[in-house]
């Protein structure tokens, strides 16, 4: 079964003051909702359940998913209307509600990508974990070794650097941007049960990678766009016609 989670449970800070009134999934680019852009996509790559986690302005997600007759495929919610718990802490309230046998992919339900979903889930489905990353220009990069092989992350403005390894030098590995995409094996499974209840999923990946080889999956030819704030509305439609 090929399944996924979409990350829609947060505040959408950045775009207020829409998400004064509706939460950031519902947000609006070429007269559909965010949210509705990212299950067309899975649904076309062959997706056949979809876990959606909710927390600001949840019933107004639940409602329009049930209005929409779950857009014809299993479409469950996990709700976090109690705590928000964030990446990592949703996937692992989530987890009970997937097939317990195959792979799950990640999206944010404000990326906008070119990206084949279903390419990258074949490419990603036999690691035990799998992030979609490019060489776009950021503050904040992942550090793969020449295998491709996850083993640190840097902030390349503050020089604040995580990892497993001490002493890791950054020179030495290729910095990659992280794109909010990511597949998860179900041999990992268990390992989140040695997590909190609330943490982010690159922290999870951070502690890990020394234990279970995190592979980066980087698209030469990505184009990507973070729908964060409300400058960027128009540039997603016009991402939108140009990309998908």
């Amino acid at each position: 079964m090929r399944q996924a989670m979409i990350f829609a449970a947060g505040l959408g800070t950045r775009l207020k003051p829409l998400t004064d009134t509706m939460p950031k999934a519902l947000v609006p680019v070429n007269g559909r909702p965010l949210l509705w852009h990212v299950i067309m996509r899975l649904k076309e790559a062959g997706f056949e359940r979809i876990v959606v986690n909710v927390h600001h302005f949840a019933q107004q997600i639940i409602d329009y998913l049930q209005e929409n007759n779950n857009f014809g495929i299993d479409i469950r919610i996990s709700d976090e209307r109690e705590k928000l718990l964030e990446t990592g802490g949703g996937i692992k309230k989530a987890l009970p509600l997937f097939d317990q046998d195959s792979p799950i992919l990640i999206h944010n339900v404000d990326i906008l990508s070119n990206i084949d979903l279903n390419d990258f889930y074949e490419k990603g489905k036999d690691h035990e974990a799998t992030l979609l990353v490019s060489e776009r220009t950021t503050k904040r990069y992942l550090l793969f070794d020449e295998k491709m092989l996850l083993n640190g992350w840097t902030n390349i403005e503050t020089g604040e650097v995580k990892s497993p390894y001490p002493d890791l030098k950054t020179d030495n590995f290729q910095h990659l941007a992280f794109s909010g995409i990511h597949m998860i094996n179900p041999v990992m499974f268990p390992v989140f049960e040695e997590m909190p209840d609330r943490f982010g999923i690159m922290d999870f990946y951070l502690k890990w990678c020394a234990d279970h080889p995190i592979y980066g999956y980087c698209k030469k030819d990505l184009r990507l766009m973070d729908v964060g704030k409300i400058d960027t509305l128009r540039e997603a439609e016009d991402f939108l016609r140009k990309s998908l």
